[in-house]
């Protein structure tokens, strides 16, 4: 993607093409709503003259153009945004074009009369198609839509701005403190190459956490044999992070306050004073409030790292997050194996919406990590391992209702194709999802409401499946 690299802090860039005056302007109101920066070009036209001069991150075409055709102008703007998602929007549907259209990498393929709910819906996988393709960029603000994680996001902006104001990022074990910091990292400083240098407080010996943050001369310690830089140095101009912070010992806090404080520092064995010209970021588990009280933290310490203090909530108090959380995931972690990213079935995504989670997004990627590694590599469908803690997985049903008889095709009324498309593919969710209308619309990637307007539309469907 071009623009999020532009510019990290902007909404992500999208171009709709569309001469239907009415229309274009619900487009653009509902790609502000879901945190887009819209475009629109009434011609085809004006749509080149647009990309010629400007990045976008996402595409919704019209097929029907005063001056041309959509289909015709989708090959050149695949090709020069190659990892953009592209939506065809047209009231004259042609399945053919289709067909083509989506071997030749279109995102979606939408009929009008488009609803509200199905742009909004379409918005959703495509920002989550931006994350996949760019998962350092601005848009891991989508990881988090819950209205919890929106406020954390204007925090982390916000704090982006005061490059010289200390954050301490608090919150339980696994909630992703690192990534929040990696985050206020991009709103700090942009596209530059400053350095991110991460330091994980209780995983280094008490003897070595000088050494390591602030470096050594040669002979300051036994086996000292050479020169060694600190990860203060290291960081230079850039972001240190202290993970953990709560773990560092009383002795070494009074080190640690002079470098916040001073924002200075002096490598072991050395009489050379160093200035500090990044930000600090730190994180913790603990209360430090508490810490304080206990006698194990320093008060003086805990002022100057409380400046800005961020709290990153835990998973269960925004499981609407989990959806994209887990299919990013799952993306990192076939990847990771080598792997064909296999599909989450709606019931077990579900099961997982339910779940406590104690262990937050660790828990989460464990789990699907153990349920990949048990799946074979030619399954479409994820086996999600049921083990969670020795709940199961997916909550039974007291009773199966009955399968519902399959519908034929209206014979009053003629279908296009893809209608006649439509048509099969809610039927076969209805059918799997035993009459379920919220099953049958997470199958079939719409809202409960959505379906069940399409329903009203072929009462026969609406029948079988005993709704």
């Amino acid at each position: 993607m071009q623009s999020t690299e532009t510019n990290k802090n902007a909404p992500f860039q999208c171009l709709v093409v569309e001469d239907d005056l009415a229309f274009s302007s619900m487009v653009a109101g509902v790609v502000r709503d879901t945190g887009g920066e819209p475009l629109v070009c009434h011609s085809l036209a004006a749509a080149r003259e647009a990309v010629a001069q400007k990045a976008f991150d996402l595409v919704l075409l019209d097929n029907h153009l005063p001056d041309g055709k959509g289909y015709d102008f989708h090959a050149q703007v695949s090709r020069r945004y190659p990892d953009a998602p592209i939506v065809m929007i047209t009231g004259l549907p042609d399945l053919g074009e289709a067909i083509t259209l989506t071997r030749n990498g279109l995102f979606d393929y939408l009929t009008k009369p488009v609803s509200i709910e199905a742009l909004e819906d379409c918005l959703r996988r495509a920002r989550l198609r931006l994350v996949q393709n760019n998962p350092t960029s601005d848009n891991l603000a989508w990881v988090g839509d819950s209205a919890a994680m929106h406020e954390v996001m204007q925090q982390l902006r916000q704090a982006g701005r005061h490059r010289e104001a200390t954050v301490l990022l608090t919150g339980e074990t696994g909630t992703g403190k690192d990534l929040m910091a990696r985050v206020l990292h991009q709103f700090t400083f942009g596209d530059t190459k400053a350095p991110f240098i991460g330091l994980n407080c209780a995983a280094i010996p008490g003897e070595m956490f000088e050494a390591e943050l602030f470096g050594a001369e040669r002979g300051a310690y036994t086996g000292a044999d050479k020169r060694r830089q600190g990860l203060a140095a290291a960081a230079q101009g850039g972001t240190l992070f202290l993970d953990e912070i709560g773990e560092v010992s009383l002795a070494l806090q009074s080190k640690l306050l002079r470098l916040l404080e001073a924002r200075e520092f002096r490598p072991l064995g050395s009489t050379e004073v160093q200035s500090f010209t990044g930000r600090f970021v730190a994180a913790t588990n603990k209360s430090l409030d508490d810490e304080v009280k206990a006698g194990r933290f320093r008060e003086d310490l805990l002022y100057r790292l409380n400046v800005l203090t961020i709290e990153v909530p835990p998973l269960r108090k925004r499981s609407e997050d989990i959806p994209g959380l887990a299919e990013l995931l799952l993306k990192q972690i076939s990847e990771k194996y080598g792997r064909t990213k296999p599909m989450l079935k709606p019931e077990e995504l579900a099961a997982l919406q339910s779940h406590a989670f104690p262990g937050n997004v660790r828990e989460l990627r464990n789990i699907l990590e153990r349920s990949l590694l048990k799946t074979p590599e030619d399954s479409r469908w994820l086996q999600l391992d049921g083990h969670w803690k020795g709940s199961p997985a997916v909550p039974q049903p007291a009773s199966k209702p009955a399968a519902p008889q399959a519908a034929t095709l209206p014979s009053n009324r003629d279908l296009n194709p893809l209608e006649e498309q439509e048509y099969r593919m809610i039927e076969e969710a209805l059918r799997e999802a035993k009459g379920g209308i919220r099953r049958a619309a997470a199958k079939l990637g719409l809202s409960p409401q959505s379906l069940l307007r399409r329903l009203e539309k072929w009462p026969e469907l609406r029948n079988s499946a005993g709704v």
